[in-house]
């Protein structure tokens, strides 16, 4: 392959990548580990951003899907969630979003279903979650952006004696 032909497949390959992502949120951050306002659940959630997206998993050596990420941070604190993003919706108590603390968990309708995706609230109106193979990793997402503000069908407190 000539050096033009190599630059030419690398411009290609790079624009079919981009469009792949057209409907992916976009405003990603990432959000420093040496915050000392985190709680410890936070800073564990956030030490595991870029851990790849694997559905099905719940580990870090494997990889997680959004409920499997949610349960394998909150397992780690002692704290037993059910394994899915429904039912974990379904069995924890609602909290208004104007009362979302760090640790809180933030629910999404992104296929039709009323709590098909979940993240943790982090701060400053940021979550960290699995959020599917295309995105490819765990990620910080922010909850003003314009698709997460779309989707959101709201948040639960997970943690006994948080609010």
């Amino acid at each position: 392959m000539t050096l033009i032909s190599l630059i030419r497949f690398s411009l290609l390959l790079t624009l079919v990548l981009l469009a792949g992502c057209g409907s992916t949120p976009k405003k990603e951050a990432t959000i420093p580990l040496n915050t000392s306002s985190h709680p410890p659940l936070v800073k564990y959630a956030l030490s595991l951003q870029g851990t790849p997206y694997r559905y099905g998993k719940d580990s870090p050596e494997e990889g997680f899907d959004c409920s499997g990420f949610v349960k394998h941070v909150y397992q780690q604190q002692g704290i037993r969630l059910p394994r899915t993003a429904k039912d974990m919706a379904t069995s924890l108590p609602p909290i208004s979003k104007q009362k979302l603390q760090a640790g809180d968990l933030v629910f999404f309708d992104i296929n039709g279903k009323l709590f098909s995706h979940v993240g943790i609230y982090v701060d400053n109106d940021h979550f960290i979650h699995a959020p599917s193979q295309r995105t490819g990793h765990v990620i910080v997402s922010d909850l003003k952006n314009e698709y997460w503000q779309k989707h959101f069908t709201g948040a639960r407190c997970p943690a006994p004696n948080h609010h």
